[in-house]
Protein backbone atom coordinates (compact mmCIF):
# COMPACT_ATOMS: atom_id res chain seq x y z
CA UNK A 1 0.00 0.00 0.00
CA UNK A 2 1.27 3.54 -1.29
CA UNK A 3 0.92 6.61 1.47
CA UNK A 4 -2.22 7.50 3.20
CA UNK A 5 -2.71 10.56 0.84
CA UNK A 6 -5.47 12.99 1.68
CA UNK A 7 -8.70 12.65 3.42
CA UNK A 8 -11.42 11.53 1.33
CA UNK A 9 -8.96 10.14 -1.16
CA UNK A 10 -10.54 7.79 -3.44
CA UNK A 11 -9.02 4.95 -4.79
CA UNK A 12 -9.64 1.39 -7.02
CA UNK A 13 -9.56 -0.81 -10.29
CA UNK A 14 -11.59 -0.66 -13.01
CA UNK A 15 -11.21 -3.40 -15.84
CA UNK A 16 -11.50 -2.68 -19.77
CA UNK A 17 -13.06 -5.35 -21.00
CA UNK A 18 -14.99 -5.94 -24.59
CA UNK A 19 -14.16 -7.39 -28.27
CA UNK A 20 -10.54 -7.21 -30.09
CA UNK A 21 -9.90 -3.92 -31.60
CA UNK A 22 -12.48 -1.34 -29.89
CA UNK A 23 -9.97 0.78 -28.73
CA UNK A 24 -9.66 -0.36 -24.70
CA UNK A 25 -5.59 0.37 -25.60
CA UNK A 26 -6.10 3.34 -26.76
CA UNK A 27 -8.67 4.62 -24.08
CA UNK A 28 -6.60 3.60 -21.22
CA UNK A 29 -3.19 5.41 -23.11
CA UNK A 30 -5.33 8.63 -23.57
CA UNK A 31 -6.09 8.53 -20.34
CA UNK A 32 -3.01 8.58 -18.76
CA UNK A 33 -1.64 10.64 -21.64
CA UNK A 34 1.27 8.18 -22.09
CA UNK A 35 1.89 4.78 -23.87
CA UNK A 36 1.40 2.14 -22.11
CA UNK A 37 -0.63 -0.76 -23.79
CA UNK A 38 0.38 -0.98 -27.58
CA UNK A 39 -1.80 -0.41 -29.98
CA UNK A 40 -2.41 -1.42 -33.78
CA UNK A 41 -5.04 -2.00 -36.08
CA UNK A 42 -5.30 -6.40 -35.96
CA UNK A 43 -7.57 -7.66 -33.60
CA UNK A 44 -6.03 -9.43 -30.54
CA UNK A 45 -2.89 -7.25 -30.57
CA UNK A 46 -3.22 -7.30 -25.98
CA UNK A 47 -2.26 -10.62 -24.80
CA UNK A 48 -1.73 -9.80 -21.30
CA UNK A 49 -3.72 -7.95 -18.39
CA UNK A 50 -1.79 -4.54 -18.43
CA UNK A 51 -2.15 -2.37 -15.74
CA UNK A 52 -1.99 1.43 -15.84
CA UNK A 53 -2.21 4.14 -12.87
CA UNK A 54 -4.17 7.15 -13.10
CA UNK A 55 -2.91 9.31 -9.90
CA UNK A 56 -4.61 12.69 -8.81
CA UNK A 57 -4.65 14.98 -5.90
CA UNK A 58 -8.07 13.15 -5.27
CA UNK A 59 -8.22 9.65 -6.51
CA UNK A 60 -5.85 6.89 -8.22
CA UNK A 61 -7.43 4.78 -10.96
CA UNK A 62 -6.20 1.78 -11.68
CA UNK A 63 -7.25 0.86 -14.84
CA UNK A 64 -6.68 -3.15 -15.97
CA UNK A 65 -6.51 -3.21 -20.02
CA UNK A 66 -7.62 -6.85 -20.93
CA UNK A 67 -7.24 -9.44 -24.06
CA UNK A 68 -10.36 -8.63 -26.20
CA UNK A 69 -13.26 -11.30 -25.37
CA UNK A 70 -13.36 -14.07 -28.40
CA UNK A 71 -14.31 -17.72 -28.16
CA UNK A 72 -10.39 -19.47 -27.71
CA UNK A 73 -9.39 -21.58 -29.72
CA UNK A 74 -5.68 -22.76 -28.88
CA UNK A 75 -4.39 -22.79 -25.11
CA UNK A 76 -3.27 -19.00 -25.84
CA UNK A 77 -6.05 -17.77 -26.14
CA UNK A 78 -7.53 -19.37 -23.09
CA UNK A 79 -4.85 -17.71 -21.05
CA UNK A 80 -5.89 -14.50 -22.59
CA UNK A 81 -9.32 -15.20 -21.24
CA UNK A 82 -8.34 -15.84 -18.35
CA UNK A 83 -6.94 -12.60 -17.74
CA UNK A 84 -9.38 -10.98 -18.65
CA UNK A 85 -11.83 -13.04 -16.25
CA UNK A 86 -9.28 -12.15 -13.08
CA UNK A 87 -9.53 -8.62 -14.19
CA UNK A 88 -13.15 -8.41 -13.39
CA UNK A 89 -12.17 -10.25 -10.28
CA UNK A 90 -10.29 -7.45 -9.07
CA UNK A 91 -12.00 -4.63 -10.59
CA UNK A 92 -14.25 -2.02 -8.57
CA UNK A 93 -15.94 -1.20 -11.61
CA UNK A 94 -16.13 -2.39 -15.37
CA UNK A 95 -15.85 -0.53 -18.63
CA UNK A 96 -17.67 -2.66 -21.07
CA UNK A 97 -16.47 -0.93 -24.46
CA UNK A 98 -17.99 -1.30 -27.91
CA UNK A 99 -16.66 0.00 -31.44
CA UNK A 100 -19.46 2.70 -32.64
CA UNK A 101 -18.45 2.41 -35.85
CA UNK A 102 -18.88 -1.44 -36.39
CA UNK A 103 -20.91 -2.58 -33.58
CA UNK A 104 -22.00 -6.28 -32.81
CA UNK A 105 -25.19 -6.78 -32.15
CA UNK A 106 -26.17 -6.56 -28.60
CA UNK A 107 -27.55 -10.37 -28.53
CA UNK A 108 -24.79 -11.71 -30.32
CA UNK A 109 -23.12 -14.98 -28.91
CA UNK A 110 -19.57 -13.07 -27.88
CA UNK A 111 -21.84 -10.33 -26.02
CA UNK A 112 -24.20 -12.94 -24.64
CA UNK A 113 -21.30 -14.76 -23.08
CA UNK A 114 -19.52 -11.28 -22.10
CA UNK A 115 -22.93 -9.97 -20.56
CA UNK A 116 -23.09 -13.37 -18.48
CA UNK A 117 -19.45 -12.94 -17.31
CA UNK A 118 -20.32 -9.52 -15.67
CA UNK A 119 -23.51 -10.99 -14.27
CA UNK A 120 -21.48 -13.27 -12.16
CA UNK A 121 -19.33 -10.56 -10.91
CA UNK A 122 -21.59 -8.05 -9.70
CA UNK A 123 -20.02 -4.90 -10.39
CA UNK A 124 -21.07 -1.79 -11.66
CA UNK A 125 -20.89 -1.76 -15.53
CA UNK A 126 -20.41 1.32 -17.78
CA UNK A 127 -20.96 1.29 -21.25
CA UNK A 128 -18.76 2.77 -23.06
CA UNK A 129 -19.54 3.42 -26.91
CA UNK A 130 -15.92 3.94 -28.99
CA UNK A 131 -15.14 5.75 -31.99
CA UNK A 132 -17.77 8.25 -31.92
CA UNK A 133 -16.13 10.69 -34.10
CA UNK A 134 -16.36 8.18 -36.70
CA UNK A 135 -20.36 7.92 -36.61
CA UNK A 136 -23.45 10.40 -37.18
CA UNK A 137 -25.12 10.87 -33.37
CA UNK A 138 -28.52 10.11 -34.43
CA UNK A 139 -27.21 6.60 -35.02
CA UNK A 140 -25.84 6.07 -31.64
CA UNK A 141 -29.00 6.51 -29.95
CA UNK A 142 -30.65 3.50 -31.28
CA UNK A 143 -27.13 1.36 -30.36
CA UNK A 144 -27.44 2.59 -26.80
CA UNK A 145 -30.87 1.24 -26.68
CA UNK A 146 -30.12 -1.73 -27.90
CA UNK A 147 -27.23 -2.51 -25.00
CA UNK A 148 -29.48 -1.19 -22.29
CA UNK A 149 -32.09 -3.39 -23.07
CA UNK A 150 -29.78 -6.37 -22.91
CA UNK A 151 -28.06 -5.61 -19.80
CA UNK A 152 -28.57 -3.03 -16.81
CA UNK A 153 -25.12 -0.90 -17.29
CA UNK A 154 -24.91 2.19 -14.67
CA UNK A 155 -24.58 4.87 -17.41
CA UNK A 156 -23.32 5.17 -20.98
CA UNK A 157 -20.48 6.99 -22.01
CA UNK A 158 -20.57 8.25 -26.23
CA UNK A 159 -16.62 8.61 -26.60
CA UNK A 160 -13.49 8.70 -29.06
CA UNK A 161 -10.63 7.33 -27.66
CA UNK A 162 -8.50 8.90 -30.20
CA UNK A 163 -9.94 12.47 -29.70
CA UNK A 164 -10.41 12.64 -26.16
CA UNK A 165 -14.17 13.61 -27.03
CA UNK A 166 -16.82 12.46 -24.04
CA UNK A 167 -13.80 11.20 -21.51
CA UNK A 168 -13.44 14.12 -19.43
CA UNK A 169 -16.96 12.90 -18.51
CA UNK A 170 -16.21 9.11 -18.07
CA UNK A 171 -13.38 9.75 -15.59
CA UNK A 172 -15.59 11.87 -13.54
CA UNK A 173 -17.83 9.17 -13.22
CA UNK A 174 -15.26 6.74 -12.41
CA UNK A 175 -13.86 8.99 -9.70
CA UNK A 176 -17.42 9.62 -8.46
CA UNK A 177 -17.75 5.63 -8.29
CA UNK A 178 -14.49 4.47 -6.35
CA UNK A 179 -14.23 3.49 -2.88
CA UNK A 180 -12.47 6.27 -0.17
CA UNK A 181 -9.27 3.84 0.34
CA UNK A 182 -5.95 5.62 -0.12
CA UNK A 183 -3.70 5.13 -3.15
CA UNK A 184 -2.86 1.61 -3.89
CA UNK A 185 0.13 2.83 -5.81
CA UNK A 186 2.83 5.63 -5.32
CA UNK A 187 1.32 8.64 -6.87
CA UNK A 188 4.17 8.94 -9.26
CA UNK A 189 4.51 5.47 -11.01
CA UNK A 190 2.00 4.63 -14.31
CA UNK A 191 2.24 0.82 -14.39
CA UNK A 192 3.87 -2.04 -11.76
CA UNK A 193 4.76 -4.22 -14.68
CA UNK A 194 8.90 -4.53 -15.42
CA UNK A 195 10.99 -2.43 -18.32
CA UNK A 196 11.35 -6.06 -19.97
CA UNK A 197 7.67 -6.46 -20.50
CA UNK A 198 7.33 -2.75 -21.64
CA UNK A 199 10.58 -3.77 -24.24
CA UNK A 200 9.25 -6.97 -25.19
CA UNK A 201 5.91 -5.74 -25.92
CA UNK A 202 6.90 -2.98 -27.83
CA UNK A 203 9.28 -5.42 -30.25
CA UNK A 204 5.67 -7.28 -30.17
CA UNK A 205 4.22 -4.31 -31.78
CA UNK A 206 6.23 -3.52 -34.56
CA UNK A 207 6.03 -7.27 -35.59
CA UNK A 208 2.06 -6.43 -35.70
CA UNK A 209 2.65 -3.78 -37.70
CA UNK A 210 5.37 -4.55 -40.29
CA UNK A 211 3.68 -8.33 -40.69
CA UNK A 212 0.63 -9.89 -42.09
CA UNK A 213 -1.67 -12.73 -42.00
CA UNK A 214 -0.68 -15.44 -39.65
CA UNK A 215 2.64 -14.51 -38.80
CA UNK A 216 2.07 -11.53 -36.00
CA UNK A 217 -0.55 -14.23 -33.77
CA UNK A 218 2.37 -17.14 -34.23
CA UNK A 219 5.59 -14.67 -32.70
CA UNK A 220 6.23 -14.48 -29.39
CA UNK A 221 9.02 -12.29 -27.63
CA UNK A 222 11.17 -13.20 -24.84
CA UNK A 223 13.68 -10.97 -23.14
CA UNK A 224 16.78 -12.86 -22.32
CA UNK A 225 19.20 -9.88 -21.53
CA UNK A 226 19.28 -6.80 -20.02
CA UNK A 227 22.14 -4.96 -19.56
CA UNK A 228 22.26 -1.15 -18.36
CA UNK A 229 25.27 0.61 -18.53
CA UNK A 230 26.23 3.47 -16.92
CA UNK A 231 28.17 5.00 -19.72
CA UNK A 232 26.79 4.08 -23.35
CA UNK A 233 24.29 1.77 -24.73
CA UNK A 234 22.31 -0.19 -22.73
CA UNK A 235 22.58 -4.07 -24.17
CA UNK A 236 19.17 -5.94 -25.01
CA UNK A 237 19.07 -9.27 -26.33
CA UNK A 238 15.57 -10.55 -27.43
CA UNK A 239 14.64 -13.84 -28.44
CA UNK A 240 11.59 -13.89 -31.31
CA UNK A 241 9.63 -17.21 -31.55
CA UNK A 242 7.88 -17.97 -34.02
CA UNK A 243 5.94 -21.54 -35.08
CA UNK A 244 7.10 -22.83 -38.12
CA UNK A 245 10.25 -22.31 -40.52
CA UNK A 246 8.35 -20.55 -43.19
CA UNK A 247 7.13 -17.86 -40.55
CA UNK A 248 10.77 -17.75 -39.88
CA UNK A 249 12.06 -17.00 -42.99
CA UNK A 250 9.41 -13.94 -43.75
CA UNK A 251 10.29 -12.34 -39.87
CA UNK A 252 13.99 -12.69 -41.10
CA UNK A 253 13.06 -11.35 -44.74
CA UNK A 254 15.16 -11.71 -47.94
CA UNK A 255 19.09 -10.67 -46.68
CA UNK A 256 17.26 -9.99 -43.02
CA UNK A 257 15.39 -7.03 -44.52
CA UNK A 258 12.49 -7.37 -42.47
CA UNK A 259 14.07 -7.81 -39.12
CA UNK A 260 16.23 -5.22 -39.06
CA UNK A 261 13.64 -2.74 -40.08
CA UNK A 262 11.18 -4.17 -37.17
CA UNK A 263 14.23 -3.55 -34.77
CA UNK A 264 15.12 -0.41 -35.96
CA UNK A 265 11.88 0.92 -35.45
CA UNK A 266 11.13 -1.30 -32.01
CA UNK A 267 14.67 0.70 -30.84
CA UNK A 268 13.72 4.09 -31.54
CA UNK A 269 10.22 3.68 -29.23
CA UNK A 270 12.33 1.44 -26.52
CA UNK A 271 14.89 4.40 -26.16
CA UNK A 272 12.20 7.07 -25.97
CA UNK A 273 10.24 4.69 -23.30
CA UNK A 274 13.63 3.84 -21.16
CA UNK A 275 14.62 7.92 -21.95
CA UNK A 276 18.50 6.17 -22.49
CA UNK A 277 20.43 4.73 -25.82
CA UNK A 278 20.25 0.95 -26.51
CA UNK A 279 21.49 -1.56 -28.65
CA UNK A 280 18.85 -4.26 -29.56
CA UNK A 281 19.87 -7.58 -31.03
CA UNK A 282 17.08 -10.01 -32.39
CA UNK A 283 17.33 -13.22 -32.92
CA UNK A 284 14.36 -15.38 -34.77
CA UNK A 285 13.63 -18.75 -33.42
CA UNK A 286 11.21 -21.77 -33.99
CA UNK A 287 8.84 -22.80 -31.57
CA UNK A 288 6.76 -25.81 -32.41
CA UNK A 289 3.41 -25.04 -31.45
CA UNK A 290 4.22 -22.89 -28.24
CA UNK A 291 0.71 -21.46 -28.55
CA UNK A 292 -0.76 -24.34 -27.29
CA UNK A 293 2.41 -25.82 -24.81
CA UNK A 294 1.03 -24.67 -21.38
CA UNK A 295 4.03 -25.70 -19.79
CA UNK A 296 5.86 -22.77 -22.28
CA UNK A 297 3.20 -20.25 -21.57
CA UNK A 298 3.67 -20.30 -17.78
CA UNK A 299 7.72 -19.52 -18.97
CA UNK A 300 6.53 -16.57 -21.13
CA UNK A 301 3.80 -15.21 -18.54
CA UNK A 302 0.83 -16.16 -20.55
CA UNK A 303 -0.27 -17.85 -17.94
CA UNK A 304 0.37 -18.77 -14.06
Amino acid sequence: MADQGPENFRAGYAALIGEPNVGKSTLMNGLLRQKISIVTPKPQTTRHKVLGILSTQEFQLVMLDTPGIIAPRYALQQAMMAAARSALQDADCVLFMVDAAHPRKAEDAIHREAFTMLREVRRPVYLVLNKTDLVEKPLLLPLIASYTAAFPFKQTHPVSALTGDGTAALLESLHRELPVHPPYYPLDIVSEQSERFFVSEIVREKIFLKCREEVPYSTTVDIVEFKEREEGKWFISADVYVERDSQKAILIGKKGAMLKDIGQAARVDIEQFLDHPVFLDLHVKVREKWRDDEQWLRRLGYSS
